[in-house]
């Protein structure tokens, strides 16, 4: 983990199925169908749809033991048409459910956070006896599935989500990666005493920044006990559209480049089947980092990986210290883009163009040293060359571009004198996460506070294409605290707008920089019993201009009051097409009708004192 040349963390082999995940074999893709499972001919068509579109694995909702039982129909018609990919059952709540289904599919997943414990928002003080106690109440309801699992060679996950961690773990760990963590590792170990290896896990969230960092301590966790299961990785309620894909690539990307992950599902709130393009596309990308150039490793100094820690920097202007990151961006194309009030960059770097500083006051323009005269609001690019030569700096703001090879003690304690810099790393190598890395790690060693805008340079035509590369490259640097700013160069978009655009919603994916309206919105599933994708769209038409609030549309309460925890509202669905409405944790209106839900929802806003007009 956080290392400078890929290394893929060493599991376990799980045959699930016919399909084997683990060890040398190749990241897993899967999907989950949003049908009644009760109906078997749409469910079967969706299967098919979702297994056509690549994916490995394909789960199903399994609420009730007629549900559980109604799997083995699915699956008979599904090997009838020639459809022989693994089935997983997706359980929460019933053990029995869960007991019935592992007879008929190839793996039963269940949440450590509803399989026998219960989540009311309770704060409950155990003592270590009574904590103890439970934890064996546990093992008890777990012993008859490990049994029957054995017995039909049946897979388990253990998907642990951070929106339904139980009171009793909240109780004593918090609402916490390490809760998480030590939810999951009770099952683990329990399995592990009755010689049950037969398990892959997930640990997921909503947050991409607490979802990345319970991942890497499980894996930490289970090295120090001697067990390395597979990890199964996804973003929970990413959304839909570019920024569902945007905050999926940013968190599962995270970990795939570092060599955790041997199965994933992006979660967005559309078809399932448009979920595997969008997985296999950054499960290529991310692991093509294999392939990468080998660089000299430096383990001295790493930063804590396991919580969020900003890279300790003074501010120039507007750059580093407590700032939010900035946004840089080309000069070309749309150049409307200067003119707009709404996700501007906050530097233009001019290259060869020339413009009327006059008409553009409120911009900030980069220009290379040569051609930069003292004029307001514009500032220096210098190479390691230029800085040495051109004696003409800017009293207020300059810019270096360096390699991690040109770093030196002298060089950085004579800019972190001046206090007016601000370095761009530059790049020798295709291992661009690996040098990054060692760039950090040089300026530590000596003590280098000076702040950092991140370029990246890419050559892709299709918009979505160029948003999951650079989500995934920028994801982990962000998430890792290291970036001042961000800097997205790609001539072939044609586009200044798309690519400020993408460079945003990155910052807000990874929680680094909110400039819009924040929505937690889950995928769906079979227990969604209104139309989710008709349901967000309409709430980002009536509220995308609250930009100071966060929006929760849950499809159901497996997850819901947990994962929308932090939202301000929060829409979730409940039985016989009806929406219950929240502040926060608390309940404010039930028993809505769906098609009232989001004009209530709207209301509710407004008598709160939160509602804006456009």
């Amino acid at each position: 983990m956080g290392t400078i040349n890929y290394k893929r963390t060493k599991t376990n082999s799980v045959k699930i199925g016919n399909t084997a995940v683990g060890a040398n074999f190749p990241v897993r893709i899967q999907s989950m169908t949003n049908t009644d499972t009760l109906d078997v001919e749409k469910t079967v068509e969706q299967c098919k749809k979702i297994i056509d579109a690549g994916a490995d694995y394909v789960r199903l909702t399994t609420q009730t033991v007629k549900h559980a039982k109604i799997l083995s129909k699915i699956k008979e018609q599904l090997v009838n048409d020639g459809y022989k990919n693994p089935l997983i059952a997706d359980v929460h709540f019933n053990p029995k459910v869960a007991e019935v289904a592992a007879t008929i599919v190839s793996k039963v997943r269940i949440n450590p956070g509803n399989y026998t414990d219960k989540k009311q928002f309770k704060k409950i003080n155990y003592s270590e006896q009574e904590y103890n106690e439970e934890v064996l109440r546990i093992k008890e309801r777990l012993l008859p599935l490990l049994k029957i699992c054995k017995k039909h060679n049946t897979a388990i996950r253990i998907g642990t989500n951070h929106g339904s961690l139980s009171d009793r773990i909240m109780s004593r760990y918090g609402d916490t990666a390490k809760g998480m963590v030590e939810a999951t590792m009770e099952f683990l170990r329990i399995c592990k005493s009755e010689s049950f290896e037969n398990l892959v896990i997930s640990l997921k969230a909503s947050n991409t920044v607490i979802m990345v960092h319970a991942c890497r301590l499980l894996v930490k966790q289970m090295a120090i006990e001697n067990i390395n299961f597979p990890l199964h990785l996804g973003v929970t309620e990413a959304g839909n559209n570019q920024e569902g894909r945007i905050k999926s690539a940013a968190g599962i990307g995270a970990l795939l480049v570092d060599g955790i992950g041997d199965t994933i599902r992006v979660s967005l709130t559309e078809s399932p089947e448009k979920e595997i393009p969008v997985a296999k596309y950054i499960v290529e990308y991310a692991t093509e980092r294999k392939n990468h150039e080998k660089l000299i490793e430096t383990t001295e100094h790493q930063n804590n990986i396991f919580e969020y820690q900003k890279r300790k920097t003074y501010n120039v202007l507007n750059i580093g210290g407590q700032n939010v990151p900035v946004v840089v961006s080309d000069f070309y194309g749309n150049n409307n883009i200067l003119d707009k009030k709404d996700l501007k960059a906050d530097y233009v770097f001019l290259e060869n163009n020339e413009v009327d500083f006059s008409k553009y006051k409120n911009t900030n323009f980069i220009i290379e040293a040569k051609n930069w005269k003292s004029v307001q609001k514009t500032y220096p690019l210098f190479d390691l060359n230029s800085f040495y030569e051109n004696n003409i700096k800017s009293d207020i703001l300059n810019f270096l571009s360096i390699n991690y090879t040109q770093i030196s003690k002298k060089l950085i304690e004579e800019i972190n004198n001046k206090k007016t810099f601000v370095l761009i790393p530059s790049f020798k190598t295709n291992n661009k996460l690996g040098e990054l890395r060692l760039f950090f790690d040089k300026l530590e060693k000596i003590n280098g506070t000076i702040p950092v805008v991140i370029k990246l340079n890419y050559q892709e035509k299709d918009i979505t294409n160029f948003q999951i590369k650079s989500a995934v490259d920028l994801g982990i640097l962000l998430i890792d605290g290291f970036a001042d700013g961000v800097y997205l160069e790609n001539k072939n978009i044609g586009s200044t707008q798309k690519i400020v655009n993408t460079a945003y919603n990155i910052l807000q994916s990874t929680g680094r920089r909110i400039s819009k309206t924040e929505y937690i919105s889950c995928p769906s599933c079979g227990r969604t019993l209104f139309d989710m994708e008709d349901t967000i769209l309409k709430i980002k038409e009536k509220t995308s201009h609250l930009k100071e609030l966060k929006i929760a549309i849950m499809g159901c309460i497996v997850n819901g009051p947990g994962e929308m925890a932090d939202a301000d509202y929060g829409l979730v669905g409940e039985g016989n097409n009806k929406i219950t409405l929240y502040k926060k944790k608390n309940i404010l209106k039930k028993n809505i009708l769906k098609e009232k839900a989001v004009m209530e929802l709207i209301l509710l806003i407004k008598q709160n004192g939160d509602w804006k007009e456009k």
